[in-house]
């Protein structure tokens, strides 16, 4: 049962994280807690690409090593739940290395609900040091549907 979350993983360490998008329901959200400019709620996905895009951006080799992964339920409601190490190469030599928490539901094979959590200091502190390597998007505002659902009224 923890084939699925390996390989979306895998997907994503390779570059493809659209195949994590693709997996999303029609309606979903996505909450990853803090303050920072990875941090916010996503529903659309619009929202969720470009965030993926800043990731790389941000951290251009991050690598996600699933340590535990845990699902229970049917398909017709599964819960996920997985411990990640992530790790990465920073732009001033020094080295990214966190650990992410994430708690899923899937509702037949479609992402409904994640809520992401990752160690926040550690992460504002990768993401200072990117600021400081002159990439002053490690610092600007959260990605949320705000202006996805702005251009589509406009």
């Amino acid at each position: 049962m923890t084939a699925k979350p390996r390989k979306a993983f895998s997907d994503i360490n390779s570059g493809h994280w659209q195949s994590m998008v693709d997996t999303l329901a029609p309606e979903f959200t996505y909450v990853f807690y803090g303050e920072h400019a990875l941090s916010g709620e996503r529903h659309t996905v619009e929202s969720m690409s470009l965030w993926w895009q800043r990731v790389f951006r941000l951290i251009p080799d991050a690598e996600f090593e699933p340590q535990e992964i845990i699902v229970s339920g049917g398909p017709w409601l599964t819960k996920v739940a997985t411990r990640v190490r992530i790790g990465g190469p920073l732009p001033d030599g020094s080295r990214y290395d966190n650990v992410m928490t994430q708690f899923m539901y899937l509702k037949w094979g479609r992402i409904t609900e994640i809520h992401t959590l990752e160690d926040t200091v550690v992460l504002q502190r990768a993401l200072d040091r990117i600021a400081a390597s002159g990439n002053a998007e490690a610092h600007a505002e959260p990605i949320t549907d705000a202006p996805a659902r702005a251009d589509r009224t406009a």
